[in-house]
């Protein structure tokens, strides 16, 4: 994009939100959390290397588990717990008056 426009849009906005203040960078983005140390773990479940922060790493050690098999066992217990809870513990009937 030209310059021009570029202004264009920019005093679009601020016409429409008077309280815009413009684009800061993405260094000033309040979702990002600075420059973390970040250390490779492999993952216990999956094999994976994954890089995460170093307090991490110290906490859980060899027993890392990455954050997509987190979701993966989250999913798998809560589908085991539904479908148990519905069930009778013994399925097989039992013989009456012999």
């Amino acid at each position: 994009m030209s310059r021009r426009k570029d202004r264009e849009r920019i005093l679009a906005m601020r016409r429409a939100n008077p309280d815009y203040a413009g684009f800061r960078g993405s260094d000033q983005e309040p979702s990002r959390t600075g420059d973390t140390p970040l250390a490779a773990a492999v993952c216990s479940v999956c094999g994976r290397k994954r890089n995460v922060p170093v307090g991490t790493v110290m906490e859980q050690g060899e027993a890392f588990v990455c954050l997509s098999c987190q979701q993966k066992g989250e999913e798998g217990s809560s589908e085991d717990e539904s479908g148990a809870e519905g069930e009778p513990e013994s399925a097989t009937p039992t013989p009456q008056g012999s």
